[in-house]
């Protein structure tokens, strides 16, 4: 009788066989390299390695050294994603200006929306019908409270309709979001197969329905949205998601919270690497859904770990101290 294949999966839905035996080698501090043969996953993650003198055992790698470089070897990936979107962006622009109107009879790949009440009525209209799932990228907001609650309240009842038909949502927060009361309000309420996520940077706002229709920005106010139902651009949506997905932290139901590394948190972390990167305390802020003065407050405190007098300083301390290859 053959054996049955190890099942296909990421390190962060390790399987049954993965964790009870990850856990008996934390325990035992060995395991034989065969016992391995049950969940090859352990060796694909890093998680277990062979010993330096005795190549025939294994040894677990400690939990949070796995999860910092699981955490942070993902940051190269998501600039890419990032500035694939950006091409995406720059080539559409000027189409979207100068196209005419689609051929009589035929449906458009793509439509501006004007105005917040116009855009959620679109969302809704197509979720109605939705039975599949619903994937949204949701980055820091900078509108008011009373947008805010009113774009909450709105969403509350679509999404509850759609767990109601037996649809799932999956959701990608920035991590500056994991303690916000409207998001925590969230998922006390909803009741169904709902999933959360978050990572220190994400794209823009995204939302795609039943893999069929993708709603975007079309402006900085959120005042205007594309409806996309181009098939191309929803698979390529699509993908950028998953890929976000597979980066991002676990929030909701189940959730990893993301330990420091020497003192430097990781929100700390990800500062330094956007100051390696030469960005201005602004663009950072932006970048990780912070305010400026928060951002600053992070920078202060991440030179004074440091022992760094001056900005110049500081990104020369944060290349010496390894604490960006501390986090991978």
């Amino acid at each position: 009788m053959s054996p049955v294949p190890h099942p296909e999966h990421g390190p962060e839905d390790l399987c049954s066989a993965g964790t009870a035996l990850y856990e008996r080698a934390l325990r035992e501090g060995r395991i034989g390299a065969q016992e391995v043969r049950s969940a090859p996953c352990l060796l694909d993650f890093g998680l277990l390695h062979p010993a330096v003198d005795d190549l025939g055992r294994l040894e677990p790698v400690a939990p949070a050294t796995a999860l910092h470089r699981l955490l942070r070897t993902t940051g190269e990936r998501i600039a890419e994603e990032r500035r694939r979107e950006e091409r995406l962006a720059e080539t559409f622009e000027p189409l979207l200006r100068t196209a005419g109107p689609p051929p009589a009879g035929d449906t458009p790949g793509l439509r501006v929306l004007s105005g917040i009440r116009r855009i959620n009525l679109a969302i809704t209209e197509s979720t109605t019908d939705a039975t599949g799932e619903m994937l949204c990228i949701q980055p820091n907001s900078h509108y008011g409270n009373q947008r805010e609650r009113t774009a909450h309240a709105v969403a509350m009842d679509r999404d509850q309709s759609l767990l109601d038909r037996g649809g799932r949502i999956r959701t990608i927060y920035q991590h500056t979001q994991r303690h916000t009361p409207l998001v925590l309000a969230r998922y006390e309420q909803l009741r169904g197969d709902a999933e959360a996520r978050s990572l220190d940077e994400v794209t823009g706002r995204l939302i795609v329905i039943d893999r069929r229709v993708a709603f975007i920005p079309a402006s900085v106010d959120g005042t205007l949205a594309l409806e996309v139902r181009h098939p191309a651009l929803i698979s390529h949506f699509v993908t950028v998601f998953d890929r976000f997905w597979h980066l991002a932290t676990p929030m909701y139901p189940r959730t990893v919270h993301r330990p420091s590394t020497d003192g430097v948190t990781p929100r700390q972390r990800a500062i330094a690497a956007l100051l390696v990167e030469g960005h201005t305390d602004t663009v950072i802020a932006d970048r990780l859904g912070l305010n400026v003065r928060t951002a600053r407050e992070h920078i202060a405190k991440l030179a004074a770990t440091l022992g760094s007098a001056s900005r110049a300083q500081l990104g020369y301390l944060i290349a010496r101290s390894g604490i960006l290859d501390r986090g991978q």
